[in-house]
């Protein structure tokens, strides 16, 4: 193997948010690739599932909630790897008819729940381990209505710099997704869904949008590689380019 590179061959490998889209994604191929995984979501059944479906452990938990938080890690006990995939369906709108409520929990679970996390498992990651975290590629190219998102986007890419220098010799990176087809579009009927999907993908220079397994390689690849750092890997299709 690459001299830069690490097996996930028996390593320990913790996926907040990892029972649905791109985290049951990241799940399945660090199982495949030989480690034992934990998935953890809010949605108890939804963990259950996971569960039968990948053969790997899980837990619910309310990654808001920092006790619940920490007592999940104290089940977990010392691990290699540490993935943040949490979060709820997109806020979007116009700034005039943005709800400041709404705005907040989306950041309390996609910003807060994932500095709650690192804090709460950097203790417990084992030396070669690395954290890495998720935004999207809004917080480069916004869209009206995008405010919130894109804000979230690009205070997760500050924060992933910030903790990687802070933390180190522990790796932190992110991976940046673009338009992807996962549960986070659920909140549309199926026929304005598919609709989305078939126009943003034909404006894409890879002529469709990603799956979430496109974007689990991403994840693989900043758990394995032992000389990255405080960086961003962008998997979108060419999506800022468009």
């Amino acid at each position: 193997m690459n001299a830069g590179m690490k097996s996930l061959e028996a390593q320990n490998v913790v996926v907040l948010g990892g029972t649905s889209g791109i985290g049951l994604a990241v799940a399945k191929a660090a199982k495949e690739s030989g480690a034992s995984v934990v998935v953890a979501s809010s949605r108890a059944a939804k963990v259950e599932a996971a569960k039968r479906q990948l053969g790997v452990d899980g837990r619910a938990v309310d990654l808001t909630d920092e006790q619940a938080t920490a007592a999940f890690f104290e089940a977990v006990g010392p691990f290699d790897h540490l993935v943040y995939t949490a979060g709820e369906s997109l806020v979007l709108g116009p700034l005039a008819t943005l709800d400041a409520a709404t705005a907040r929990a989306a950041f309390d679970l996609r910003f807060f729940g994932a500095l709650l996390a690192v804090k709460l498992a950097a203790p417990r990651l084992r030396k070669g381990g690395s954290i890495v975290l998720t935004h999207g590629i809004a917080g480069a190219r916004p869209h009206p209505g995008w405010s919130v998102g894109a804000s979230i986007c690009g205070a997760m890419e500050s924060l992933t710099r910030a903790l990687a220098v802070e933390l180190a010799p522990l790796r932190v990176n992110a991976v940046s997704p673009g338009f992807v087809r996962t549960p986070l579009w659920s909140n549309l009927p199926e026929a304005d869904r598919e609709a989305l999907y078939h126009d943003a993908g034909a404006r894409l220079p890879v002529g469709r949008v990603g799956e979430a397994e496109d974007i689990a390689e991403a994840y693989l690849y900043l758990m394995k590689n032992t000389f990255s750092t405080g960086q961003t890997v962008i998997v979108d299709g060419g999506g800022v380019l468009s």
